[in-house]
């Protein structure tokens, strides 16, 4: 059985960039994991020491959102490392790395989906550098297939260094709504428009790449590496 594996800075990273693609490779009979390598709510918090309790809860409640979000999905597997958010350049590369590596001999993907290079979010570079040397050749020779997603609010923000898809992913309706559906799961994320994380934004974003391939609707992606 085909095995994927999305791997993520934060919760709602993966959702932003291949929720679309997530449900319908689960469709299609695909394994499917998840891992999510930082916590994503302890940068929003001026003093971490004395908003400690808020930012637990905070934590605490954006795993479960993000639990049922991917299990929306049909996330089979999902994995959690509550980095620090905003401060993973704070971590040793080599331990991003090793988890990156572990989660790999544990799940077994044949397929990995990651951040781009170019978003202005550090913490996406650097997981995209993390996935880029864990998933070396020599490592692991079954992974034939690595892309890159994008994610609104950061991507799109990298005016210099633009992302430039090369692979796509056509996507129903029916895909597309429940992307927007897992979406909403993050009550604290979605924004109004035009707030690229709003759900026209999402569906906006779905039109433009499907214009770009003559469909309906799609998720875009670049080839980091990929084998026949």
């Amino acid at each position: 059985m085909n095995r994927v594996l999305f791997i993520g800075a934060h919760p709602d990273d993966i959702e932003l960039g291949c929720a679309g693609t997530i449900y319908k490779y689960s469709n299609m009979g695909w394994t499917i994991g998840a891992l999510i390598l930082a916590e994503g709510s302890s940068s929003r918090y001026d003093d971490p020491i004395t908003s400690r309790q808020l930012i637990d809860k905070d934590k605490k409640d954006r795993k479960e959102s993000c639990k049922r979000s991917l299990t929306n999905l049909g996330v089979s597997s999902f994995k959690f490392h509550d980095l620090p958010c905003s401060k993973l350049d704070t971590v040793p590369m080599l331990t991003i790395n090793k988890m990156i590596e572990a989660e790999i001999r544990e799940f077994n993907p044949e397929v990995v989906f990651t951040h781009s290079q170019v978003d202005t979010n550090k913490d996406h570079k650097l997981v995209f550098e993390s996935t880029k040397i864990a998933t070396r050749p020599s490592a692991f020779p079954q992974i034939r297939s690595i892309y890159c997603y994008e994610v609104l609010s950061s991507t799109e923000c990298s005016y210099s260094d633009v992302f430039k898809p090369n692979y796509f992913v056509s996507l129903s309706r029916e895909h597309l709504e429940k992307k927007i559906e897992s979406l909403k799961f993050y009550e604290t994320e979605m924004k109004k428009f035009p707030n690229s994380r709003s759900a026209e934004g999402v569906e906006v974003l779905a039109k433009f790449r499907g214009i770009q391939i003559n469909k309906n609707y799609a998720e875009s992606f670049e080839t980091l590496r990929s084998c026949a």
